[in-house]
């Protein structure tokens, strides 16, 4: 196994804070890239009090580090510098000649106060490639404008097709229940800086990349931006159904809940089986997906006595053995005692400076059969600061003399 990882030739300066763009900087981070995170002194980023929970040290004491700040950052450096000071932003400066990437989140024009901005830090490094997350992107009439996750969902469709059908006991607007804008916007900057390092790879040059989350949350609607694109209906909040594709549901066994997954014709025969209802197979109503999506509401009455009349264990595992997926809905705590994430040790502990082992989800990527390794801990704010500093050439005295003047 290649412990260093693909990308141990890169180094990504990380200018951004909160969750889109370090979720980036941690894909980089855990596939080998060196990534210096740059943060404000005394404070850092937001995430690290976005809590509780902290992260307990080895007295039993919350320390500054919050499970937030914790889920977006490992593998990374982080150096603290007052960017609004000139000497901060000598710093940054000679962090980026020597960068491969820069990842900002600001709102845009701000680093151009700085001359931090991709225009200014190109031209001492033509081969940068540049990449800017914004809520709304460099143009168009909200550019200026700030933004979270939860108000891109909004406004990207998310929340009117997430929930139960109005009407119905909690039907209404709701939310994803993790950052997932956030977190696709990340995987977005991720693949793009990628494809930009692969393409300088041929023209020796960089550039520069502008990632809006209502771009993204526009783009991952998917089949229900087509489903509207096509048929000129409006989608709307259906509860867990499949809005195409159909049995697929939350259903009550005689002892709890569990989910079906019914992904073509062949599942759902096998299902009728299980059930000991053949003659639902030929049924004109359900022979056919196009079917059962139209007649959903008889054959859902019809599932849901069937699914009442086994515990949820049996049932689970004869459709198991027959090929229909199925399975229970697991809390997160039953999660990391799934037999198979525990088999693709999905989580790893690992050494944090507070004296304790920090457990981390892993990262899901697997080159060559292997699990990409978690290089470190979520850093402490600053924890690597003199190092860092030392490699541009400054002398101890210039450190203290920085820290003195809280440019560091």
């Amino acid at each position: 196994m290649n412990t260093a990882g693909p990308l141990s030739h890169v180094k990504v300066l990380d200018l951004s804070r909160i969750l889109a763009a370090p979720w980036a900087g941690q894909i980089l981070a855990d596939l080998g890239a060196e990534v210096i995170k740059v943060e404000r002194p005394g404070a850092g980023d937001d995430t690290r009090s976005w809590g509780p929970p902290f992260l307990k040290d080895s007295e039993g004491h919350d320390t500054r580090e919050a499970g937030y700040y914790l889920a977006v950052n490992r593998g990374k450096r982080s150096i603290t510098i007052s960017i609004d000071k000139p000497e901060g932003q000598a710093i940054v400066r000679e962090l980026a000649k020597r960068a491969d990437i820069v990842l900002e989140n600001y709102k845009a024009g701000t680093l151009a106060r700085y001359g931090l901005d991709e225009a200014s830090l190109r031209k001492i490094n033509p081969r940068l490639i540049y990449c800017s997350v914004t809520g709304f992107g460099q143009t168009g009439p909200r550019r200026d404008q700030p933004a979270y996750d939860f108000l891109i969902q909004a406004m990207g469709g998310l929340m009117s097709v997430t929930g139960e059908k109005d009407g119905k006991p909690g039907g209404g607007p709701q939310k994803v229940g993790v950052p997932i804008v956030d977190i696709m916007t990340g995987m977005y900057a991720a693949v793009s800086v990628l494809a930009a390092l692969a393409r300088r790879n041929e023209t020796g040059v960089g550039g520069n990349i502008d990632i809006a989350m209502l771009d993204v949350q526009v783009a991952t609607l998917a089949n229900q931006a087509m489903n509207h694109l096509v048929s000129g209906k409006v989608p709307r909040r259906n509860g867990n159904a499949h809005p195409n594709i159909q049995p697929q549901d939350v259903y009550a066994c005689a002892d709890g809940e569990v989910i079906l997954v019914v992904g073509n014709d062949g599942q759902f025969a096998k299902l009728c089986q299980v059930f000991g209802h053949p003659e639902w197979i030929v049924d004109e109503r359900f022979a056919t997906n196009a079917q059962r999506v139209r007649n959903i509401g008889e054959l859902s009455a019809l599932l849901k006595d069937a699914f009442g009349e086994w515990e949820r264990d049996k049932l689970i595992d004869a459709l198991d053995v027959a090929g229909v997926p199925c399975g229970p809905i697991n809390s997160v705590a039953d999660v990391f005692k799934e037999p198979q994430v525990q088999a693709r040790e999905m989580l790893r502990h690992v050494p944090h400076p507070a004296g304790v082992e920090v457990p981390l989800v892993a990262s899901p990527i697997r080159l060559d059969g292997d699990a990409l390794p978690i290089r470190s801990a979520p850093p402490l704010l600053g924890q690597h600061s003199d190092d860092i500093l030392s490699e541009l050439g400054y002398a101890p005295a210039d450190i203290i003399e920085l820290r003195a003047q809280e440019v560091i």
